[in-house]
C-alpha cells in the first residue's frame, strides 16, 4: 500500500552481566535469547541488540589502575568499548544468519537499506556507556520502544546493594530519574541508565523499559504490550495531571490548530467535527452514542446537534470544564479503563485519536471497556506510522505512547470473541488515518 512502512524496530540493550554473570559466559542465558529473538523475527519483528561489557569489563579497569596508577579515564572508557566488542561479535556470531555483517561501532555511519531483521550494536567512543548507543539507535531509526536488560527487574531510588530500605519503582520520569543518578559518567559506573544517555533519551522524550533478561516471559509480555514486570521511563506521567489546561489551549504539543490558540483554530476544529458528527449520522445512525476522549465536548455538541443523544468522558477535568454551557451538562470525567457507564448502554461508543495515548499494557483493557458499554458498534480513530499527514497539521504531541503501525491495531481488534471487525463504509488512504469498526456479535 503507498505510504506503508515497517514496524518500527526494537532497540534491545543486553547488559554485559547477563553475557558473563560470573567468571564465564552464560551459554544457558544465550540459547534462551538466541531461540527468544529467533521466534518474534519470525513473527516479523526487526531487532537492534546492543552489548555491554559487564563483569570482564572491570576487570580490565582493575588491572590497568592496579598496575598503573594514574590511566586516564579515556583509556579505561576504550577498555570497556573493546570487551562491548567482543560481546557484540559473540552475538553477531550467534545470529550470523539473520543479522547484519556490519557490528554497529561508529554510529556517524548510518546503515542504508539494511534488510536483516537483527542489527548488532557494540561501544563506540569514552565518555558515556551503551545505553547512549541504544538511545542514538532508537533515534536514528525510528525505534518506538527501548529495552534495557540487565540482572535487576527495577530501578531503585536508591542503591539496593548498600541500602536495605532500598524501594523499587515501578514508573519514573526522567526528570525524576536524573535527580538520584550520578550527574556525570565515570568509566565503570554501575548505574541503571547512564546520566549521558539519561540527558539524550529526555531530549528525544523516548521511552524505556529495564527489566531482567533472564525472564523471558517477562520480556514477552513487554513486546506484547501485556503487562509486566519491570520500571518504565518515561518523558512523563500519563495521568490526568498531564493533560492540563495548557495542553487543550495549545501550549503543550497536540494540534497546531489548537481549541484556544486561534480563531481559525476554532474554526478548523468545529468543521471538522461537525464533519465527523454528520458521517456518524448517515452511515451509522446511532439513537445514543459515548465520545471516549471527548476532551472539550465539540464532537458530542454536533452529534447532539444532529440529533444523537450523545455523551462524552474525558480523563482530564480541565477539558471538561473547558466545555461550552450547551455541551457541558453531557460531559463527565472518566478513564477508559474503567468507563463510568453500565454495560451495552450506548448503540455506539467511539474514540479519536484516543487509544495511542494510551500504555501498553491497558490497551487490551481500554478496549474491553469500550466493547463492554456498547450494545452494538465500537469505532475506533487512531494515529499510526501511515499517517503521514498528520505531521503536517500538528506539532509533536509527546503524550503519544503507543504509537504502532496498523496491522499493530488490527492484530489486536481481532482478538476479541465478543466482535467482529468490520470495514467502514467510507475510508480514506491510509497515509491520511487509520479508522477500525467493530460490531458485537
Amino acid at each position: 500500500m503507498l505510504f506503508e512502512k515497517k514496524e518500527p524496530p526494537i532497540v534491545v540493550s543486553v547488559g554485559g552481566s547477563l553475557i558473563i554473570p560470573n567468571d564465564s559466559i552464560d551459554t544457558d542465558f544465550l540459547i534462551k535469547f538466541n531461540n527468544f529473538i529467533r521466534n518474534y523475527v519470525k513473527k516479523g519483528k526487526r531487532f537492534f541488540l546492543i552489548t555491554g561489557g559487564g563483569r570482564y569489563m572491570r576487570y580490565y579497569r582493575d588491572a590497568a589502575t592496579t598496575i598503573i596508577s594514574d590511566v586516564t579515564s579515556e583509556d579505561l572508557d576504550w577498555l570497556a568499548i573493546h570487551v562491548t566488542r567482543v560481546n557484540g561479535h559473540l552475538l553477531r556470531t550467534i545470529f550470523q544468519d539473520i543479522a547484519n555483517p556490519r557490528i554497529i561501532e561508529n554510529y556517524d555511519r548510518k546503515l542504508k537499506n539494511w534488510k536483516e531483521p537483527v542489527v548488532i550494536g557494540a561501544g563506540w567512543k569514552p565518555g558515556w556507556s551503551t545505553d547512549y548507543d541504544a538511545v542514538i539507535l532508537a533515534r536514528d531509526y525510528g525505534a518506538n520502544l527501548v529495552i534495557n536488560l540487565s540482572n535487576i527487574y527495577h530501578v531503585y531510588d536508591k542503591d539496593p546493594n548498600k541500602f536495605k530500605d532500598a524501594r523499587p519503582i515501578k514508573k519514573i520520569t526522567w526528570d525524576e530519574l536524573e535527580d538520584i543518578l550520578p550527574r556525570k559518567w565515570t568509566p565503570g559506573l554501575n548505574s541503571p541508565f547512564d546520566p549521558v544517555a539519561t540527558q539524550l533519551a529526555k531530549k528525544l522524550q523516548l521511552t524505556v523499559v529495564v527489566t531482567n533478561g533472564t525472564d523471558f516471559d517477562n520480556l514477552e509480555n513487554i513486546i506484547e504490550g501485556k503487562t509486566f514486570k519491570g520500571t518504565v521511563i518515561t518523558p512523563f506521567r500519563i495521568d490526568s495531571a498531564f493533560y492540563d489546561r495548557d495542553y487543550y489551549i495549545g501550549k503543550k504539543g497536540g494540534h497546531r490548530f489548537a481549541y484556544a490558540e486561534s480563531f481559525f483554530g476554532k474554526v478548523f476544529h468545529s468543521l471538522a467535527n461537525f464533519y465527523r458528527a454528520f458521517l456518524i449520522k448517515i452511515f451509522l445512525n446511532p439513537k445514543n452514542c459515548l465520545d471516549v476522549g471527548c476532551g472539550i465536548g465539540s464532537l458530542v455538541y454536533w452529534l447532539r446537534f444532529l440529533g444523537v443523544d450523545a455523551y462524552g468522558i474525558d480523563l482530564s477535568k480541565h477539558a471538561v470544564e473547558l466545555a461550552g454551557k450547551k455541551v457541558r451538562p453531557y460531559l463527565k470525567v472518566g478513564d477508559i479503563t474503567n468507563i463510568p457507564h453500565k454495560e451495552n448502554e450506548f448503540d455506539l461508543v467511539l474514540t479519536f485519536d484516543v487509544l495511542e495515548h494510551v500504555e501498553r499494557d491497558k490497551i487490551k483493557k481500554a478496549i474491553e471497556e469500550t466493547i463492554r458499554v456498547s450494545n452494538k458498534y465500537i469505532f475506533h480513530k487512531i494515529y499510526t506510522t501511515e499517517n503521514i499527514w498528520f505531521n503536517l497539521f500538528h506539532k509533536p504531541d509527546f503524550s503519544i505512547v503507543s504509537f504502532f503501525p496498523k496491522k499493530y491495531w488490527q492484530k489486536f481488534f481481532t482478538e476479541f470473541s465478543t466482535t467482529n471487525l468490520v470495514r467502514p463504509k467510507l475510508v480514506l488512504p491510509s497515509f491520511i488515518e487509520t479508522k477500525f469498526l467493530l460490531k458485537k456479535k
